[in-house]
């Protein structure tokens, strides 16, 4: 089932979500089983799953030369999906990404997707990794995530890359997008963001996922300049509750997100971690409850790897 046909059947009532990371190489399905089992009382309409394209290490070799390696720590995307949603009969989300593919293999990515019943994505850019300074697109990659969302919107309506094919099949692919509340880091305003997202809606994506927000104020916001551009598709608000005091300068300058005054006060006078987690998910319970009240439709939350706070806030945002 796509997006939004599971906000459309649940008529109103907000639905809950959860985003996931694949496991470190090397390690087994098990503790993503093991964090998904507990949410499932919730009865979420989606699970997203993280992709990490391949990155570029080098290692000194004994001849005192630079050997270059690929280093991929997160493999496994789309066999997580698979595997969730044959698990827990719940619909499972990839995300797809422009850096580390060429076209011809974004192509070959959908139609496995495809093949294996997966009826919605996640387009993105994705970032630079960590040899770059900016991104960079791969040679006959895409270049942005609204040139993502054509090629995933032309194979909705039967146009492969080689156009000489015949009697093509079409996918259904329901297309989800990034969307920044608070703008996106390499935008040089809020206008020129919200006209790069418009441009993704207007290719073919279908429902926008946000950038993790604290103030709901900016949220509401983010949505009523969308309506104002006509950017009429569904916007879930996507949510992340602090755990560690170490965030209150990772998130602003990994993810350029804005902490209010008041949140970081509490924060600042915990005593350790274990006060910050409870801290950050009675906040997350008082955004959740505002939000519900305004009637979006799904709260999407990012959960990585954990699900005893992500339960605890969605039981205290329905007292």
């Amino acid at each position: 089932m796509t997006v939004t046909e599971h906000i459309e059947k649940a008529k109103g009532k907000t639905q809950f979500s959860f985003e996931i990371l694949p496991p470190l190489k090397g390690q087994n399905i098990k503790g993503i089983f093991d964090t998904i089992a507990p949410l499932m009382e919730f009865e979420p309409p989606f699970i997203d799953v993280t992709y990490h394209r391949e990155e570029y290490d080098y290692r000194e070799t004994p001849n005192g030369l630079w050997e270059k390696r690929i280093v991929r720590k997160r493999p496994g995307t789309v066999g997580i999906c698979s595997a969730i949603q044959t698990k827990f009969k719940v619909d499972a989300i990839p995300h797809i990404l422009c850096g580390g593919f060429s076209k011809e293999e974004t192509e070959n990515f959908l139609i496995d997707l495809d093949f294996l019943g997966i009826d919605n994505v996640v387009a993105l850019r994705g970032d630079a990794v960590k040899n770059q300074t900016y991104f960079k697109a791969e040679a006959q990659g895409n270049k942005y995530a609204s040139e993502l969302v054509l090629q995933i919107e032309n194979l909705n309506n039967g146009i492969y890359l080689d156009a000489e094919l015949e009697n093509t099949s079409k996918t259904n692919f329901c297309i989800g997008v990034a969307g920044y509340p608070e703008k996106h880091m390499e935008a040089p305003n809020f206008e020129t963001d919200l006209k790069y997202l418009k441009q993704k809606i207007d290719k073919g994506a279908k429902y926008i996922i946000t950038q993790m927000f604290f103030d709901n104020s900016k949220f509401f916001a983010f949505v009523q300049k969308c309506r104002e551009l006509g950017i009429t598709v569904p916007i879930l608000p996507g949510l992340k509750p602090l755990t560690t005091k170490n965030q209150l300068n990772l998130l602003p300058q990994r993810f350029k997100v804005d902490l209010p005054d008041e949140l970081v006060a509490q924060v600042v006078k915990a005593k350790d971690d274990s006060q910050v987690k409870d801290i950050g998910i009675e906040w997350c319970i008082k955004q959740s409850k505002e939000l519900i009240k305004a009637g979006v439709p799904i709260l999407h939350y990012y959960s990585m790897g954990k699900s005893q706070n992500i339960s605890a806030i969605i039981k205290g945002s329905l007292k």
